[in-house]
């Protein structure tokens, strides 16, 4: 799953941005920051440097997963689809789903025997509602949520009846049962889908199906508009952070990515059980 960590510094008159997944990139096989990338990233910060975070969490177990380091610009949450400002405690960017669209990934869920996660924002509060529990992987998800991240979670018998404000689905199963869905849902050009495997259990995939106007890509350019960023370097494991290497002017992959991201990356670094994004901060701030 894909999480990232931003962070931006002067160099003269130019300001660099640093972007990080988290699971298997920046956070160890404990899905934790190390004490060492902790420490680095806060002696950095104190340096100049500011973090945030992209990922494809909500805010319950981002928030918590970061605690010990300091946010000062708004964070990237659910792989764009929402943007919050960690200091004000509201979000500043909402990109929803029109009720049709939602009504249409719902219909198809139920056409392939597929029972998804449904996220949806109102007045400020983000709300995850669920029909049914009916793999190990969905407890094992709801579970983790609920009792490491406290996590909210509402049962409902329709989803049907909750379509107003809804911005993201989230599937979660082995990739043949996925791909019906995944194959009726890619050319659809009002959504975004990402389709990858998980980091922790290699016969689990995540789809992730929300609004074509967010993806970490357009999150990434909204922080650097907002900023007005002069370069932009990101880091990934899995095949959802692509979207946040095109954004970027450079990329590194972690030794530990899959292959489709070590092709296409501009650099490799150690791996997340190496705290290799944080060795290649230090390396970048020793030569600066």
């Amino acid at each position: 799953m894909g999480f990232a960590a931003v962070f931006v510094f002067w160099k003269g008159k130019d300001m660099e941005l640093f972007i990080s997944d988290l699971d298997g990139t920046l956070l160890d096989g404990n899905a934790e920051v190390t004490d060492f990338t902790r420490d680095t990233i806060n002696q950095l910060t104190e340096r100049g440097m500011l973090f945030t975070v992209a990922t494809a969490r909500s805010l319950a177990s981002a928030g918590k997963i970061l605690s010990g380091l300091e946010l000062k610009v708004p964070v990237i949450l659910m792989n764009g689809v929402l943007i919050y400002d960690m200091q004000k405690k509201e979000y500043i960017k909402i990109n929803g789903l029109k009720r049709e669209l939602s009504g249409l990934v719902i219909d198809l869920a139920r056409k392939f025997m597929l029972q998804p996660f449904m996220y949806s924002v109102s007045d400020n509060q983000l709300s995850t509602r669920y029909e049914r529990l009916t793999s190990p992987a969905m407890e094992h998800f709801y579970k983790e949520r609920r009792d490491k991240y406290y996590k909210s979670f509402t049962q409902v018998s329709d989803f049907s009846q909750h379509l107003d404000n809804v911005i993201y689905f989230t599937f979660i199963a082995k990739k043949e049962k996925l791909a019906p869905l995944y194959e009726a849902l890619k050319d659809n050009s009002e959504l975004s889908i990402t389709y990858y495997y998980d980091v922790y259990d290699h016969e689990l995939w995540y789809l992730e199906v929300f609004s074509s106007a967010a993806s970490k890509e357009h999150g990434v350019r909204f922080l650097r508009d907002k900023f007005g960023l002069d370069s932009i370097t990101a880091f990934g494991d899995n095949t959802n952070d692509i979207p946040m290497f095109r954004a970027a002017d450079k990329s590194v992959a972690v030794k530990n990515a899959c292959k489709e991201v070590l092709e296409c990356c501009d650099e490799v670094t150690g791996t997340n059980e190496e705290n290799g994004v944080a060795e290649y901060l230090l390396k970048t701030f020793e030569r600066n």
